[in-house]
């Protein structure tokens, strides 16, 4: 008996169904592989407090200098920042200085408040601002327990000699937004890029001076990577008894983690 058009629609259907199951099982019996969670650790026993970082960090992003009217009024901007803790008194005082990027915390309280959805936080961990969508209103600099984000009070203005130093790969922001460290995600968006056209596996050695600040610190006290690879850099000193992160009863959860100095006093 001659098969009908229905019988061998049946037959097709049943076909594509088993193949289809047949590829669901494959792929579930694979371990998903985990997004990246990017992250930074710095060693405050290597730190010199050079402030190289915070300089790189202006150079690498198009990060305004404020001038002289703006100062008094702390209407500086330093994606990189270098904050001074002080304790005794001379002559036994000391001083620790930490540099303080973005902590892109896992519960960012900034992303919670921004009403336009311009503070948001990416599939890679990485706390963004879309400047474009930003209006101003500046909730998220109230929200930030790091004090890591700053206002434009007024459009950005290069000396004239210094405009061609400006980085293409980073767009300038205009007044009335506001802004914040974004650990160079320029930097590895081009790497992720080139070992696609590559056709490699990224490894931990693309990241570790990935970010400008990190390629830039004489004495390697800033290392990026991925925190869910658990043999990257970042991730084995994280382990470190000295570790630790800034505010952590906040519950934010921060990304950037520090590596106490082994003679600070307790």
């Amino acid at each position: 008996m001659n098969p009908t058009r229905r019988d061998v629609l049946k037959t097709v259907v049943a076909a594509v169904g088993a193949a289809a199951l047949g590829a669901g099982e494959a792929l579930a019996a694979e371990p998903a592989k985990k997004k990246r969670k990017w992250g930074m650790t710095i060693d405050l026993d290597r730190c010199t407090a050079c402030q190289a970082c915070v300089v790189a960090c202006k150079s690498e992003n198009n990060v305004p200098c404020a001038g002289p009217d703006q100062m008094p009024l702390d209407r500086g901007i330093y994606w990189m920042d270098m904050l001074a803790i002080h304790e005794g008194s001379h002559p036994e005082g000391r001083s620790q200085y930490l540099p303080t990027p973005c902590n892109h915390c896992e519960n960012p309280p900034c992303v919670k408040v921004c009403p336009v959805g311009a503070t948001f936080q990416s599939e890679e961990g990485i706390v963004g601002q879309i400047w474009a969508r930003c209006i101003g209103c500046r909730y998220c600099t109230t929200a930030c327990p790091y004090s890591r984000r700053y206002f434009n009070w007024s459009d950005p203005v290069w000396p004239e000699e210094m405009k061609n130093h400006l980085n293409p790969d980073v767009a300038t922001r205009p007044k009335g937004v506001v802004e914040k460290c974004t650990f160079c995600h320029q930097r590895i968006r081009a790497v992720q890029e080139k070992a696609k056209v590559e056709g490699r596996e990224l490894e931990d050695g693309d990241f570790r001076k990935l970010p400008a600040c990190a390629q830039t610190c004489p004495a390697e006290a800033i290392m990026f990577g991925d925190m869910n690879d658990p043999d990257s850099t970042v991730s084995e000193l994280g382990r470190s008894p000295r570790a630790f992160r800034l505010l952590e009863d906040l519950g934010t959860r921060p990304k950037v983690v520090f590596l106490r100095e082994a003679k600070w006093k307790e």
